[in-house]
């Protein structure tokens, strides 16, 4: 032995053989001296790099960290006792393939419905080492935990959700991971990210940054984020190694679909309010320069609204312009046409406001779920929309991902952010295939000479 490495609170902490010459040891990946404890360390999710460099300068290592991870393998007898009945599909198989490829890391893009779990639960059987698998919601958590206590004989471990329970397989959301990550970073050899794009987030990077997990797989229907922050999840997990998007695997796959963008004018009254509302939040942001070129441009416009009278009139005037654009009387009078021509289908509605979504479930007798909704009564509606009893349901925005969400096949958009991972979320709501053969189609309500309308005519 040359060099111990051992996992360390987050970090893995490297010890070199008192008579190794000091320039014996190539450069190392992320290594730093820590001059608390004299020792050399480096972030835990540089281990799999740290093992890599010092077996290509051959020098011998007694890997403490790996070790853990096979004595928890080992006990669990996760060698033998994983299989899975699932028969990939050919795209499945090709993304499976690149990310092992890609040395067992990377990101696997593809669209809602397309089976990404099915592709992490074979990759857990191939690797066979305890796995951990991070997602951002509690239903996400309940969606993980029982598709693996189906399939696998093993108890399913859980972090979140008001359970702090490890074993050898072991499901956390997002928050539990980044509390727990420094104390079980150790005990596991492969995480899987669920909505890996959650991980650029500033405050979820530890999660996989203090985890030692030396195989790791991404998985998510959007990779790239509007604020770049998609290049920290690669460095985290690994670059994208494979990527279809709806058109790829439509008519095969997933259900045909159509997407129909309807234009509804603004009331005499709506409009004049709208142009009043954005004219004052145009007419501040030319005086002041801004040009919005990058996302930092709004920022700093909201950083001025804390002692700026001014431009704090003028991003209450945009919220107001945006939300009559949004809102607006005629796409409720459209939406009354659409559920009356799809009378037998199965429809989702997506608004962006709560207000809306509850005076839409009084107006056409749906039931609605919004962030206000508790877990057991979402449970409820959607397991009734799930078995036929409800042929359509309402939601403000808790539905773009996250959820298992019933097969649909008419999704109606009457407001939302405007990001195309949004859109791409809620196109895949009813892109499952169809027992029938049928088609989906998903129907875009814009307001006509609105920030709404050019938004939508960028995304198509």
């Amino acid at each position: 032995m040359d060099v111990r490495l051992t996992y360390e609170d987050g970090t893995i902490r490297v010890d070199a053989d008192a008579d190794l010459a000091p320039d014996a040891l190539p450069p190392l990946p992320g290594v730093e001296t820590d001059p608390r404890s004299g020792t050399s360390r480096a972030p835990a999710y540089r281990y799999a790099e740290l093992r890599r460099a010092l077996r290509v300068a051959g020098i011998g290592v007694e890997d403490r960290v790996l070790d853990a991870s096979d004595r928890a393998a080992e006990a669990a007898g996760l060698p033998d006792a994983l299989a899975t009945d699932y028969e990939l599909r050919e795209y499945q198989r090709e993304a499976l393939d690149a990310w092992r490829d890609a040395g067992e890391r990377g990101v696997i893009e593809l669209p809602t419905g397309a089976g990404k779990t099915v592709i992490a639960i074979r990759a857990m059987v191939e690797v066979g080492v305890p796995t951990l698998v991070v997602v951002p919601t509690v239903d996400l958590l309940d969606q993980w935990q029982r598709e693996l206590e189906r399939e696998f004989d093993l108890p399913i471990g859980r972090f979140g959700g008001g359970e702090q329970r490890r074993e050898a397989i072991t499901v956390s959301t997002y928050d539990s991971a980044y509390l727990k990550a420094d104390g079980v970073g150790d005990a596991f050899g492969f995480v899987v990210f669920d909505e890996v794009h959650h991980l650029g987030g500033e405050g979820y990077r530890d999660a996989a940054r203090l985890l030692a997990a030396p195989a790791r797989l991404g998985l998510t229907a959007t990779f790239e984020r509007p604020d770049g922050a998609h290049e920290a999840v690669a460095e985290l997990v690994g670059d994208r190694v494979y990527a279809l998007d709806v058109d790829d695997l439509a008519g095969d796959h997933l259900a045909p679909y159509d997407i129909r963008r309807i234009e509804v004018d603004l009331t005499d009254a709506e409009r004049e309010r709208y142009e009043d509302r954005q004219g004052t939040f145009v007419e501040y942001v030319r005086d002041a320069g801004i040009t919005f070129s990058s996302g930092s441009d709004y920022q700093e416009l909201v950083k001025r609204s804390g002692n700026d009278p001014a431009a704090r009139e003028a991003l209450l005037a945009k919220q107001d312009a945006r939300e009559i654009m949004m809102n607006a009387d005629r796409k409720i009078d459209r939406l009354a046409e659409i559920l009356d021509r799809h009378r037998d289908d199965r429809v989702i509605v997506f608004t962006a406001h709560t207000d809306l979504v509850y005076r839409l479930s009084e107006r056409f007798l749906l039931p609605a779920i919004t962030a206000e909704t508790g877990a057991k009564e979402r449970r409820e509606i959607l397991e009734r929309f799930r078995d036929g009893t409800y042929g359509r349901v309402v939601a403000a925005n808790v539905l773009d991902e996250g959820v298992d969400v019933p097969d649909a096949n008419v999704a109606v958009l009457l407001s939302g952010s405007g990001s195309e991972r949004e859109f791409t979320q809620r196109l895949g709501r009813v892109l499952r295939p169809k027992e029938d053969g049928g088609r989906a189609t998903l129907y875009e309500l814009v307001s006509a000479e609105t920030a709404e309308e050019r938004v939508a005519s960028r995304r198509h």
